[in-house]
C-alpha cells in the first residue's frame, strides 16, 4: 500500500502509480471510480470470469470458448458481447471466425488475483 504524507494508507497499491489519486482524499477521481465500478461489473458474471481464464492462454474463437466452457454458443456470445464493450476482449476477424484475445494483462491479473482471494477464503 502506497502512504500519504500524514501516514494514512492509500487504498492504491504502489504497483498502479499512474493512477490519477486527489492526495488530498487519497482517492481516484470520481470519473476513474466510475469506470473502475463498469469495469468490475463487466467481469462479475462467473461465464465472464472462464472466458478470461481462458483467453489468457491463448486467443480464442467462440466455438473453442463453447467447447471448453461447456455452456451454449450464444451464451459465450452474450458473454463476449458484454466483455468486448467494456473493452476487457477484442476480436479480429480471420476468415469466418472472429479470435477473441484480451485486450491488455491488467485484466488477467485483475481476474487471478480475484480467484486466488476467492480461494484463500473458501479454505479459511
Amino acid at each position: 500500500m502506497k502512504m500519504v504524507g500524514d501516514n494514512r494508507r492509500c487504498p492504491i497499491p504502489t504497483d498502479i502509480a499512474d493512477c490519477p489519486v486527489d492526495e488530498a482524499s487519497a482517492q481516484p477521481e470520481p470519473e476513474i471510480l466510475a469506470a473502475t465500478g463498469d469495469l468490475l461489473r463487466a467481469l462479475a458474471a462467473p461465464v465472464r470470469i472462464s472466458i478470461v481464464l481462458q483467453l489468457m492462454r491463448t486467443e480464442l474463437c467462440v466455438h473453442q470458448l463453447v467447447d471448453l466452457l461447456g455452456v451454449t454458443q450464444p451464451l459465450v456470445s452474450q458473454h463476449l458481447r458484454v466483455l468486448k464493450s467494456a473493452g476487457v476482449v477484442r476480436g479480429e476477424r480471420n476468415g469466418r471466425e472472429i479470435v477473441y484475445r484480451l485486450v491488455d494483462d491488467h485484466l488477467a491479473h485483475i481476474v487471478v488475483d480475484a480467484v486466488a482471494h476467492a480461494t484463500e477464503r473458501q479454505g479459511a
